[in-house]
């Protein structure tokens, strides 16, 4: 999730509560490290959102506070639709429930019109006859990469090698019909990607790891 989006988010979660919360009830909901929580909160007091509190003790919303409506053409809402939709297809349980949710949400705040436009944009995304089902690993997955948390892999390789790794989960990418985790390898020392239908087990470390700009997603795709 972009800073920007989970901003909005904290935002929308403080509003509907109307309570005192503490960072890590928001980090649990946001599916992040409370560490990243308490850098959210500095960066919206010091952009002059109404919030009171402070690390340890808790936040609450002094008003109400909203961000600006937010407008689109045409074309913006037909490729909304487009990624709802491809999500829902493509994405796990709660992914393709949370796009269906992000769709509710977007049509709520539109007029009738757009919202017409939004529900019946002849878009659709189709999942072919030989593609698997979005892998059960995937959720867990997410989540490690949501907190920045170390993964211990097993993990078969395509000559049916299998190996133990610690990993530092950064992506995941859709190729054709595999998914791939794209991770910095602690025993290789550099970017490795993994398709998730071949991890055998997966176990979520209580360590997290620091992403540095050379070992990111974005600097993995540098390379490419």
């Amino acid at each position: 999730m972009r800073p920007a989006d989970r901003l909005f988010r904290i935002i929308q979660l403080m509003r509907a509560t109307g309570r005192a919360m503490t960072a890590g009830e928001i980090a649990e909901r946001m599916e992040v490290a409370p560490r990243t929580i308490y850098r959210d909160m500095q960066h919206l007091i010091a952009s002059g959102a109404p919030i009171d509190g402070e690390r340890g003790v808790g936040y609450l919303l002094r008003e109400a506070f909203d961000a600006p409506p937010l407008t689109f053409t045409f074309e913006q809402l037909e490729a909304l639709a487009f990624g709802v939709r491809a999500v829902q297809m493509l994405g796990d349980r709660r992914l393709a429930q949370a796009a269906r949710e992000a769709m509710e949400k977007i049509s709520h705040g539109l007029q009738p019109e757009h919202a017409e436009k939004l529900r019946s944009a002849p878009l659709r995304a189709f999942r072919s006859a030989l593609q698997a089902a979005p892998p059960a690993l995937l959720g867990e997955i997410r989540k490690a990469i949501a907190g920045e948390r170390k993964i211990r892999i097993t993990y078969e390789s395509l000559a049916q090698e299998t190996s133990e790794r610690t990993i530092w989960p950064l992506g995941l990418s859709i190729f054709g019909h595999h998914w791939l985790l794209t991770a910095w390898c602690e025993l290789r020392q550099d970017f490795r990607d993994f398709r998730v239908d071949r991890i055998l087990s997966l176990k979520i470390e209580r360590q997290q790891y620091e992403s540095t700009p050379d070992r990111s997603f974005d600097a993995y795709l540098a390379r490419l």
